[in-house]
């Protein structure tokens, strides 16, 4: 017996099956869309690669930083998680404790009566007498240990290993898309409350608009007409900005909410009007760090080795199955004999099997895990081409952004310019009082398209950063378990950590 343990622990270091290799697509050497920009230096670069871990910090908003902070902290999304990741790793420890043996103990006893209408000559073994009743007392363990000789256990604990990294990737990956709403909502929260002091702007040159045309009227060169329109225009000033209103307390709903807290808590605090953030600069980063950054390309990349993994545990299956059972199993009539080498029982063997005919049961699963496998390698790349397109994307947007921007500025400030000289020439009475009102509309929806493009913006770069995979390094997962802990339970559960 001992040579076969021997011989089977010098085979345990076999595993079948493919080991993993990761794909490695052929990269650019830079991005199309950033040929813009200068050529980024190894200052810029590194510079970069310290913002991405707090790229928020980079809009200089005191608030924004709480907020994200906040929202790591106590979005339960996140949380929820934080709990997958645990799990996974529960399960990971759940295949990898079938490497050691197994072990369970039993005990019992009681009382028995036997047929006689059953031939069972001579006599029935333990009851010379032949008497129908019994008292059997009986005690042991039983353990089963099986030898991983063709790695099929070690080829499932690396499938859950990985898992457990998909799972972390995909934490970080919900981190990013949590910090990218947020930093999105905040932008909008911000340019909303914008809009809104744009309006109340206009609504107070509609009112001396209004007393200007009353003024008019009363001197004798006005008319009703006027004063109706100049009414009319104040009324859809003052309503226009209501729905922003509403839509300032939907956002403050929705911040509050990411970061934990009930829907109308944050809603006074964020109410208050502040700046809007800074644009921070171009983030300078090479193709090579996106592959390295993004969590969804991190996560296809485990989830291709979970997958390979997979084949191998296929693959053991064809081979040989190696296991040693134990048993101890004393039975006796009465205490003093229980522990009599007599009321002895054991068994020690080695066992092995082999699959023979199964109907090509596992072929079949061979062909379905290569497979699998092959489509995670065919969607690591998909998601690889994804990435790089939603970062040549924002980096379009970026700048195309710039310019865009700068033209509705401009176009602000002469919309405003016209308007004061309509009023001045109709206030001499050199022009109709629908020229001003056709200036002060202009006006409004250039300086409304003003607002929006800095949204714009600000989006820019939150979904710039959030493309090249930053924000989720050194945020630290946290741990909300249950209060259940082996600390709690009984005596048993102490004494063996099963």
């Amino acid at each position: 017996m001992l040579p076969m343990l021997l011989s089977g622990s010098l085979l345990a270091g076999c595993s079948v099956g493919p080991n993993f290799q990761p794909d490695r697509l052929k990269l650019p050497s830079g991005f199309t869309e950033a040929a813009e920009e200068k050529p980024a230096t190894p200052e810029e670069i590194e510079r970069t690669n310290k913002e991405m871990t707090e790229w928020w910090a980079s809009f200089n908003d005191p608030i924004l930083t709480k907020l994200v902070q906040d929202a790591i902290k106590g979005n339960y999304d996140l949380q929820e998680a934080g709990q997958r990741i645990l799990a996974e790793r529960a399960l990971r420890d759940k295949a990898a404790s079938a490497w050691y043996p197994q072990m369970d103990a039993n005990a019992g006893g009681g009382d028995v009566r036997y047929s006689l209408n059953i031939d069972n000559w001579p006599l029935r073994p333990g009851n010379p007498a032949n008497r129908p009743e019994a008292s059997i007392l009986t005690y042991g363990a039983s353990a089963t240990w099986e030898i991983d000789v063709f790695g099929r256990i070690r080829r499932g604990v690396e499938a859950h290993e990985r898992e457990v990294e998909a799972s972390v990737e995909g934490r970080r990956a919900l981190l990013m898309a949590l910090l990218s709403e947020l930093a999105n909502d905040y932008m909008v929260l911000r340019v909303t409350q914008l809009q809104i002091k744009i309006a109340t702007d206009n609504i107070k040159v509609a009112k001396e608009n209004l007393d200007l045309t009353n003024r008019l009227y009363l001197e004798g060169v006005g008319n009703t007409l006027q004063t109706a329109q100049a009414q009319a225009e104040l009324d859809s000033q003052i309503a226009a900005r209501e729905p922003l209103k509403t839509h300032v307390s939907q956002v403050s709903h929705a911040l509050s909410v990411l970061v934990g807290k009930m829907p109308g808590e944050m809603e006074e605090e964020l109410k208050v009007v502040k700046p809007l953030p800074r644009v921070p600069a171009f983030p300078a980063t090479l193709p090579s760090v996106v592959i390295a950054n993004r969590p969804d390309i991190r996560m296809a990349e485990k989830e291709y080795a979970v997958a390979t993994a997979e084949v191998g545990v296929a693959v053991a299956e064809l081979y040989p199955h190696f296991v040693i059972p134990l048993t101890f199993n004393p039975n006796a009539s009465a205490m003093y004999q229980a522990f009599q080498v007599n009321g002895m029982s054991w068994q020690f063997l080695m066992m092995a099997s082999l699959p023979l005919m199964h109907g090509g049961k596992y072929t079949a699963t061979i062909r379905a895990t290569q497979a699998a496998a092959e489509a995670s390698r065919l969607h690591y790349r998909q998601t690889v081409l994804n990435g790089f397109k939603e970062v040549e994307d924002a980096m379009a947007a970026w700048h195309d952004d710039i310019e865009y921007q700068e033209k509705l500025e401009k176009a602000s400030e002469d919309s405003a310019l016209a308007r004061d000289r309509a009023r001045k020439l109709y206030a001499a009475g050199l022009i109709g009082f629908l020229d001003v009102l056709t200036a002060e509309r202009t006006t409004l929806t250039a300086q409304n398209a003003e607002a929006l493009s800095r949204l714009e913006r600000l989006r820019d770069a939150v979904n710039l950063y959030t493309a090249i995979g930053a924000g989720w390094r050194g945020v630290a997962l946290t741990n909300t378990t249950l209060p259940v802990s082996l600390e709690t339970q009984n005596i048993w559960a102490r004494a063996f950590q099963q």
